[in-house]
């Protein structure tokens, strides 16, 4: 079956398999590091639904020293949808040079140093875009590289945090707990939260590409409380526990995955959110 048809089944990392038999195997990549993820989930399924004016209209220029916008992108991979966000959010439109009011920096983290080390290789910003590997969940070696980074703009908090199809992989690997801590380390860190959930449907797929490999499943799977529609449970936490409130919902990509927007309630509210956030796509969110 061509890998273009084992995509539109949501076999993604199938496809991948059969497309670079080199590649590592789905069951190899344990924390959702696939080697070639952007070929089957490219970024611009998720940019088409942010609109290129939204960094400018949550931070707009205040005084003469025009601070950067300060940005953390969780669990990069290989650098490609960082590379395309910078780009979405700084790049002219209309007319209009969108970089022209405030620099944005990135921090991009990931697990597998083989995608770090690719993305820091190809990557055709290296002044704005900084990515190192980290494992985000290593409470003992998490805080300096984040603090260093910050420090250099005389920083406290990110102004934004990107956390795009992560916390499927935090969850299988670290469960419920792991998942409330994530959310709490992640919310703390920032005035903003970019969260794309992977719905259950997906848990249920890792899972099953583990079996037909033959290996161990997750071991938290079976144990899992914290189930069912994940993009609500997400929220509910976030906002329950952890002084989040939503924002704005962008909408769902092509693969079924919404793309939600927390502001922190201590961050100084000023102004709206484009109103790019469906009000029927919010009504979907149950809580």
């Amino acid at each position: 079956m061509a890998a273009a048809e084992k995509l539109s089944r949501g076999g993604v990392e199938e496809a991948e398999e059969e497309e670079d038999p080199g590649a590592l195997k789905p069951g190899a990549a344990p924390f959702g590091n696939f080697p070639h993820y952007s070929r089957f989930h490219p970024p611009e399924q998720r940019l088409h639904l942010l609109p290129p004016e939204l960094l400018r209209q949550l931070f707009p220029p205040e005084g003469p020293e025009r601070r950067p916008i300060l940005g953390l992108d969780v669990g990069c991979n290989s650098g490609d949808l960082s590379v395309a966000l910078y780009k979405h959010f700084l790049s002219p439109h209309d007319g209009e040079t969108s970089g022209a009011s405030r620099e944005l920096r990135l921090l991009c983290c990931d697990i597998d140093p083989v995608l770090v080390e690719r993305a820091e290789k190809d990557c055709p910003f290296p002044d704005a875009l900084t990515f190192i590997t980290l494992d985000i969940m290593d409470r003992e070696n998490r805080k300096v590289p984040l603090s260093s980074f910050l420090s250099q703009f005389r920083r406290s908090i990110f102004d934004i945090v990107f956390c795009m199809s992560v916390t499927m992989w935090i969850h299988l690997n670290h469960g419920d707990c792991g998942l409330r801590e994530f959310l709490a380390h992640i919310s703390s860190l920032c005035n903003y939260l970019l969260v794309e959930p992977q719905p259950w449907k997906c848990y249920r797929a890792a899972a099953r590409r583990l079996r037909k490999l033959g290996l161990h499943n997750f071991d938290h799977f079976r144990s899992l409380a914290i189930r069912g529609d994940m993009a609500s449970q997400i929220v509910r936490i976030l906002t329950q526990d952890h002084g989040m409130e939503l924002a704005c919902c962008f909408g769902n990509t092509s693969w079924d995955r919404s793309l939600l927007l927390f502001r922190a309630k201590h961050a100084h509210e000023t102004q709206a959110v484009p109103e790019s956030s469906t009000k029927e796509t919010r009504t979907n969110l149950r809580f």
